[in-house]
């Protein structure tokens, strides 16, 4: 059995893995770079292995950074099954299409504006492409163990992260891997605890909060605050929040903060599609979360839904203390880009981020406190106040990725970090070694490895 890297290594997003066993390739995850434009132009490269000669993909989940490449590997030539839970196919389903449509809208606009050296910049692919490979999806049950190849058992298991996210297990009957995908953490507001991992001869694991903890103290009262101060100086609150997960925590602790008491009644608009059609799907696959039926009904009840961009454009004039929650999460495209326009030059108002934002992202520059952001070509001032709450991440933290380790009966051979910035992957690299004193490796891009 090999395994090479064809993503996710010295960052957080593009997560690939390639298994080769006997004749068989399977992809492992299938995901889109992001973030610094260096790692951006790797999505316009050809991967080391032809599409048409990969036998299947199997997905952790349904994020970008680990699906949204699917639409390229399809329209160059993969023909094979990607198999995923029955809820990831869903969520599959909206987060696809919608990213193909990005990809046109932003080409569109390079165009109209000259923003790009290419004539005529063209997307990376379209909604098209992405309607297309929704065709090749495979619905398995979760902890029933198939073979996606001859002579391989591959299993998925609950990893907390979001409805459907798994953890993969490959087995060849000699040697067997684990890829954790992104792991979830033990005391989610929303969402059921990762699967405790029971131990491989391999492991790849994730390290997105590997250098640090997020803190204890009560996500809802920090919201709260925030909230009521940008109320008290009359402004409204900006929420870049990812379209599946983090949009439904935020509104399920807006729906909890409002029937407490502890802020006011405020206008909540949901200004996302995806997001929206994503809350139906938490209703859908509503065992897999913590929330009684009463709570998820309320939770999707509690916002006005923003359909149309002209009913988006009007929410930029709009006055008065309000809260808007729009995609992406990172700011790196979609309706949430035009409201930083309007919004952040108001020091009235709050940007408030509740979730990582990856290097060379526009979330990552408001964050680091840079007075200008760059948007459609132009330096658009930061005025408004920018507030982080990372404990309603859904990323296990440092201490929470060494606790569910822990659980292993026996140590793998090797554990290979990936799925985080430098600092990150190699903090926990350090824990790892000195606390549970397992081999462990830091692999690079493109990088093969035998698992012998």
């Amino acid at each position: 059995m090999q395994l090479q890297f064809l993503g996710a290594t010295d960052t957080v997003t593009g997560s690939k893995y390639l298994v080769r066993e006997g004749t068989s390739k399977v992809l492992v995850d299938c995901g889109l770079f992001q973030g610094y434009k260096q790692l951006r132009l790797r999505n316009w490269s050809a991967l080391p292995v032809r599409p048409d000669q990969i036998d299947a993909v199997i997905l952790t989940h349904a994020h970008i950074d680990h699906s949204g490449y699917l639409p390229l590997l399809v329209r160059d030539g993969f023909k094979g099954p990607i198999y995923c839970t029955p809820a990831t196919k869903d969520l599959c389903s909206i987060l696809l299409p919608d990213c193909g449509h990005l990809l046109e809208e932003e080409a569109e606009h390079a165009n109209q504006y000259g923003l790009s050296r290419h004539h005529p910049a063209l997307p990376l692919y379209t909604r098209n492409d992405a309607m297309a490979s929704l065709k090749r999806f495979k619905a398995v049950a979760p902890s029933k163990p198939w073979q996606p190849v001859p002579g391989l058992t591959a299993h998925l298991t609950p990893s907390g992260h979001m409805p459907g996210s798994a953890f993969v297990r490959l087995d060849n009957g000699k040697r067997s891997i684990v890829f954790s995908g992104d792991l979830g953490r033990p005391n989610d507001l929303v969402l059921g605890a990762p699967v405790p991992f029971e131990g491989a001869d391999y492991l790849v694991v994730e390290s997105t909060y590997g250098d640090r903890l997020h803190d204890n103290s009560d996500p809802l009262v920090a919201l709260a605050a925030i909230i009521n101060r940008t109320v008290k100086r009359g402004g409204m609150v900006l929420i870049p929040a990812f379209a599946v997960g983090r949009a439904q925590t935020v509104l399920h602790c807006l729906r909890l903060l409002m029937d407490r008491g502890d802020i006011a009644h405020l206008p909540v608009f949901l200004n996302s599609p995806m997001a929206a059609s994503a809350t139906q799907a938490y209703l859908k696959h509503g065992d897999q979360l913590r929330l009684s039926d009463h709570d998820r009904k309320a939770m999707a009840a509690l916002p006005k839904i923003v359909g149309t961009p002209q009913e988006s454009e009007k929410l930029n004039s709009r006055k008065g203390p309000m809260i808007v929650i729009a995609a992406s999460g990172m700011a790196t495209g979609g309706r949430v880009v035009h409201h930083l326009k309007a919004f952040a030059p108001d020091a009235r108002n709050t940007i408030l981020f509740t979730g990582f934002q990856a290097g060379g992202t526009r979330g990552a520059t408001i964050v680091s406190g840079s007075p200008t952001v760059r948007i459609h070509g132009q330096d658009v001032p930061v005025r408004a106040e920018v507030a982080s709450i990372d404990h309603l991440s859904a990323h296990a933290d440092s201490n929470e990725i060494l606790q569910w380790l822990s659980s292993a009966k026996t140590p793998p051979k090797t554990t290979f970090i990936t799925h985080g910035e430098p600092h990150a992957a190699d903090a926990l690299r350090q824990r790892i070694e000195r606390e549970l004193h397992w081999d462990v490796y830091m692999p690079t891009w493109l990088e093969t490895v035998k698992l012998r």
